[in-house]
């Protein structure tokens, strides 16, 4: 399994190009950031260049596909955020789809793949891929629409772009779902990234009902190139918490 570190999970206090660094020295060659607004786009270049090391994803700009009255806004931000990823050599975007708007469900979804649809031809021109994540509301994000995997698979298929997948986060489907192995493995075609921490406290993976060695191993048995997002509060420093999931977990970089 490839691991890549969220900055702001671990060195959200300090400079996008002190916490490249940080990640280089620990031996990571990848991260994730959410808001790329805040970077100096000239500079965060470089220091990847410098480092070697990758910027796997970073959110879109906005979040609400659930609302048809905001899908332009919406496509705006996708846009926008190809250009940014363009310049950061930047492959992926995270995009929530927004609150529950009280609407029907059905008509939630269905805006939700109209608004994929809809922003699917600058992603291919741009060759990015946009992954939808189903969030927990038990625990993290009451209100959210998009809670079940099953959906998010759904809107995927129902969206026909290959530039449209899942960001499947192992904790926010641990405290909505469970069936953690099969759910991912049966759809392993529609899921472009991964997510982990422990359940419960979304803390370090040792800390939770989770076994992670087994669900690295049978996730990589399975045939997943793709990295998984340290994505957790850590309880240890910083620098040890990220050493002890090389140790703990491995890493093939």
């Amino acid at each position: 399994m490839k691991f890549c570190v969220p900055l702001p999970c671990f060195f959200g206090g300090l400079p996008f190009e002190t916490a490249v660094e940080k990640v280089s020295r620990l031996g990571y060659k990848y991260v994730e950031i959410y808001n790329w607004k805040n970077l100096n786009l000239d500079s965060a270049a470089n220091a990847l260049q410098k480092t070697g090391v990758t910027l796997l994803s970073m959110c879109t700009a906005e979040f609400c596909l659930t609302d048809p009255a905001k899908r332009g806004s919406w496509v705006d931000g996708i846009r926008e955020s190809c250009e940014a990823a363009a310049a950061l050599g930047v492959k992926k975007l995270i995009t929530q789809v927004g609150q529950d708007t009280g609407a029907d469900r059905k008509i939630q979804h269905r805006s939700i793949v109209d608004g994929l649809r809809a922003g699917a031809e600058i992603l291919e021109r741009a060759g990015v891929t946009v992954m939808i994540e189903p969030l927990n509301v038990r625990v993290d994000h009451p209100g959210y629409y998009l809670t079940s995997s099953a959906e998010a698979f759904d809107i995927v298929r129902e969206a026909e772009s290959p530039n449209v997948r899942v960001v499947f986060d192992i904790y926010h489907q641990q405290v909505s779902e469970g069936n953690i192995i099969p759910n991912i493995i049966e759809n392993l075609d529609l899921i472009a990234h991964l997510h982990a921490a422990g359940h419960p406290g979304r803390n370090e993976l040792q800390y939770g009902e989770n076994d992670y060695r087994n669900i690295f191993a049978a996730v990589d048995k399975a045939g997943y190139t793709g990295a998984c997002g340290l994505e957790y509060t850590p309880l240890l420093g910083a620098e040890e918490s990220l050493a002890e999931a090389l140790r703990l977990f491995g890493n093939e970089q």
